[in-house]
């Protein structure tokens, strides 16, 4: 049986019973970063003292499981899987898959037959969604934004074509901090004026929710893991 296990984005206190009792009963546990992966463990132990005890005697086998390895992995996988072992697939922090690996493994899972189930957990977009104020009704995650601003700028014309038949649709990305005023700034070259919010850290000590137009938010410098709706 495969697991897919959703993580805490960052807060550890919103580890759940059932994500808990999952990874302790595994028999591996396939992890994008096996360091986080460790220390998900130790907060289990800290947090869950009896559970933890009630599991002693099993103890996973962590497996590095990244994205540039996957392909690499899978048959591997797929035969302990097919030998019945209690596998579990986590990402260094949300839901595997969306932005993440596992997407092979499962595809993989369905074409053999075998059973795999989701553990859900906290979920950076639909956090920021809500967080951003905006109309949580009809919303677009489109992943990691572009690198390159011409890219960028492609994207954002078909957004605002969307826009035009969509107009309370609503747009989430993941972007890196250190090219987070590139992409405002493509938003200032195309004259969108548009509604941004940029959610920081989420769930985190300094958590963050910061509202304004492309020319008020270019003004600033941004830290920590970033999700960026456009309204």
């Amino acid at each position: 049986m495969l697991n897919i296990v959703a993580t805490p984005i960052g807060n550890l206190d919103d580890l759940s019973l059932r994500q808990v009792r999952t990874l302790l009963s595994s028999d591996i546990i396939l992890a994008e970063d096996t360091r986080s992966a460790k220390i998900l463990l130790d907060a289990i132990k800290d947090r869950f003292p009896q559970l933890t005890v009630n599991y002693q005697s099993k103890s996973a086998e962590i497996i590095s499981y990244y994205k540039e390895k996957e392909f690499e992995k899978l048959p591997v996988i797929i035969d302990r899987l097919t030998k019945d072992k209690n596998v579990s697939l986590i990402s260094e922090s949300g839901m595997p898959l969306v932005c993440d690996p596992g997407y092979l493994l499962v595809k993989a899972c369905i074409k053999k037959g075998i059973p795999y189930t989701v553990i859900p957990g906290p979920s950076a977009v639909t956090n920021a969604i809500v967080m951003s104020g905006f109309d949580p009704s009809q919303f677009s995650f489109l992943g990691f934004i572009p690198k390159k601003a011409s890219d960028k700028i492609k994207l954002f014309k078909k957004i605002l074509s969307i826009k035009d038949v969509l107009p309370k649709m609503s747009f989430i990305f993941y972007d890196s901090p250190k090219r987070i005023n590139d992409t405002i700034l493509c938003l200032k070259t195309l004259n969108w004026n548009a509604d941004v919010v940029i959610c920081r850290e989420i769930s985190k000590k300094f958590e963050e929710v910061i509202r304004g137009k492309p020319s008020e938010l270019i003004k600033r410098q941004y830290k920590g893991e970033i999700t960026f709706v456009v309204g």
